[in-house]
């Protein structure tokens, strides 16, 4: 497995992370903890060392599985975690109980490292901007947690460019996780500038669509009603119609290059920058290896340039998130 440093820290990471989020939540019922927890380690013998994830995810039971699995290899392995919500309240992502007073850090720090089983968290993120504590402040608790030895690097997640300066100032950012990908091109416009200028690596979650520039999904697939993504505009039949050319695109080129449409939007990313570190989220293995295959599909430059031609003439149909989720991002 090839490795990236995350922007100009000093933190090195396989190319191609995994996202655990999917194991307990969001995507239907949780999965079985066994399995997930051979997944996880499947994925540590085939060279990944990068594991994605947080307090909310469950809420707390994903950080539990993650730390269960990855307590044999800590010492090869990098976790990365996150705060911001508050969740004695309504636990769900998007809810809007938003927490990243200093104390509410330094807490929510102390029970993932028990539920982690670890003395240290590689990479802490807050998980949303919480337009209610400043940035220094939220900064400023981190570093503290950093000087005490309890975290390593400090983390944004789908946070706007003054934000990130403001963080950064405080205390260097290593990386931004944000939503990235063929069919979520923002953070192109303002934010992967500022990460470049600033040296900070970014780590694009959903960088298969949520699963759906994979290619097995069409305006056919029903989804449960315990799937998050029955609730995404993106994800109604008549969006699935219509974004469908973003799949057609990335067959006609997996088919040249002998891949998947998933290894080349995978390889797409990773041919943007070289601190790119994208974090597919699976529960199978077959799937898994599919991902792990992206790091090893080259895209020349004619094929880059091809790509982008072709998706310059798509617009995608529907938001990606409903309004009162999407409020949370780009603060």
């Amino acid at each position: 497995m090839q490795k990236r440093k995350l922007g100009k820290s000093n933190l090195e990471v396989s190319a191609m992370g995994l996202g655990c989020m999917g194991m307990s939540f969001s995507y239907g019922a949780p999965k079985d903890v066994p399995e997930m927890i051979s997944l996880i380690r499947a994925a540590v013998d085939r060279g990944v060392t990068f594991f994605d994830t947080a307090e909310v995810y469950g809420p707390f039971t994903n950080e539990e599985l993650v730390g269960e699995a990855l307590a044999p290899v800590r010492d090869r392995v990098v976790i990365a975690t996150k705060f911001g919500f508050n969740t004695k309240g309504d636990s769900r992502p998007g809810a809007q109980n938003l927490d990243s007073r200093p104390g509410h850090i330094k807490e929510v720090a102390e029970a993932s490292l028990k539920r982690m089983r670890t003395d240290v968290i590689d990479l802490f993120y807050q998980h949303r901007v919480d337009p209610e504590v400043p940035i220094e402040d939220v900064a400023g608790a981190v570093k503290d947690l950093i000087v005490q030895g309890k975290v390593r690097h400090f983390g944004l997640s789908e946070a706007g460019v003054k934000t990130i300066r403001r963080a950064n100032a405080v205390q260097p950012v290593t990386a931004l996780q944000s939503e990235y990908s063929l069919w979520w091109r923002k953070p192109e416009a303002e934010v992967i500038p500022t990460l470049e200028e600033l040296g900070i690596g970014l780590v694009p979650y959903s960088p298969l669509g949520k699963g759906f520039l994979t290619g097995k999904m069409d305006e056919n697939t029903k989804l449960a009603s315990n799937d998050f993504r029955s609730t995404l505009p993106r994800f109604t039949p008549e969006a699935m119609k219509v974004n469908q050319a973003v799949v057609d695109l990335l067959n006609a080129m997996a088919k040249r290059k002998n891949a998947t449409p998933a290894q080349i939007a995978l390889a797409w990313l990773l041919a943007q920058k070289a601190w790119i570190v994208p974090i597919p989220g699976t529960t199978k293995l077959s799937r898994l290896e599919e991902n792990i295959g992206a790091v090893d599909v080259e895209l020349t430059a004619d094929d880059l340039r091809e790509i982008e031609s072709a998706a310059s003439k798509i617009d995608i149909e529907g938001a990606r998130y409903p309004e009162k989720l999407e409020q949370l991002t780009g603060r």
